[in-house]
């Protein structure tokens, strides 16, 4: 009923949050109440199959979760959502993520509708969050097999080798953010069967070298700091059935002044390529507390004056 090397087990694990082990000839769920009846309703459905059939096949288990997932009150949720015109991008435990600003609501079109988007705009505005929400509810969906989030880590700079640890425990405060964005969208215990799994990755730019990603979500975050070679090396990652995201704010580059900005030059390099997708944030689009709002006026008037004294 598991599948060779429970391999159905995995495509049901990813359309849910809650944790399902397998040992001997026992299941055990453990999950939120309504995920917990789902799944009860999922294994018995296989069960019967496999008692009619003598077999259960990747294609039985998408049927059964599909059937299953369609009357789930998240379902419901989704299309009561929809009736008012609005697009939830992830169901979560705690919240509905969702866009909240007509920018984020062009984001999530244009990501539906192109492999390689670049969000491009000031803090706070939404664009890594709803990225990770994006290919957090592509794993769910089957849509893909991996999540892999990169970010350079220029910000280090020399002192990297003066942190403690070993090269992983040197970068992890570069890679927290994208943490504590997957910590809202996903439980712990999911979240750390994934991360030990390689279902989902959270590496330094400088380790996608070499590498090529097929079915798999890949989302470049703090891109304004990637240098022009560097962000040629990550877009050409992308492999078969892949999407990737890039993120970035041009107006906070921390590359040494004589280092192009790849973010900079991939608006001239790209533009107007099919199935490649540019949105622009601003200050309006900001969705964290008010002040960061003003925060980044304060300071774009500040430069407005700096300059006209230059």
């Amino acid at each position: 009923m598991l599948g060779t090397h429970d391999a159905h087990l995995r495509l049901i694990e990813q359309r849910f949050d809650a944790t399902v082990t397998a040992r001997g000839g026992q299941i055990t769920v453990k999950g939120e109440p309504d995920e917990v009846q789902q799944l009860e309703r999922v294994f018995n459905e296989l069960q019967f199959l496999l008692s009619k059939n003598g077999v259960v096949t990747s294609e039985d288990v998408a049927t059964v979760l599909d059937l299953v997932i369609e009357t789930a009150p998240s379902t419901r949720g989704r299309r009561k959502l929809a009736d008012a015109g609005e697009v939830a991008v992830l169901f979560t435990k705690n919240a509905i993520i969702k866009a909240k600003s007509p920018t984020q609501r062009a984001y999530l079109d244009t990501a539906m509708r192109n492999d390689i988007v670049f969000a491009i705009g000031p803090a706070g505005t939404g664009k890594t969050y709803l990225a990770v929400a994006m290919a957090v509810a592509s794993l769910k969906n089957n849509e893909v097999t991996k999540i892999v989030l990169a970010r350079p880590a220029v910000e280090a700079g020399e002192s990297l080798g003066f942190l403690p640890g070993d090269m992983a425990a040197k970068v992890d405060p570069y890679l927290r953010p994208l943490y504590d964005a997957l910590d809202d969208m996903l439980p712990s215990e999911k979240l750390k069967t994934y991360l030990e799994r390689r279902i989902i990755e959270i590496v330094p730019l400088a380790y996608m070298r070499g590498r090529t990603l097929h079915n798999a979500f890949v989302i470049l975050d703090e891109a304004q700091n990637a240098t022009a070679m560097q962000m040629k090396m990550f877009l050409t990652r992308l492999g078969n059935n892949s999407k990737a995201i890039v993120t970035g704010d041009v107006t906070q580059i921390d590359l040494p002044s004589n280092a192009v900005s790849g973010l900079v030059q991939i608006q001239q390099v790209l533009n107007g390529i099919d199935g490649i997708g540019f949105v622009y944030f601003g200050k309006e689009d900001v969705v964290r507390h008010r002040l960061v709002k003003e925060i980044i006026e304060a300071y774009g008037r500040f430069g407005e004056k700096e300059h006209r004294k230059r």
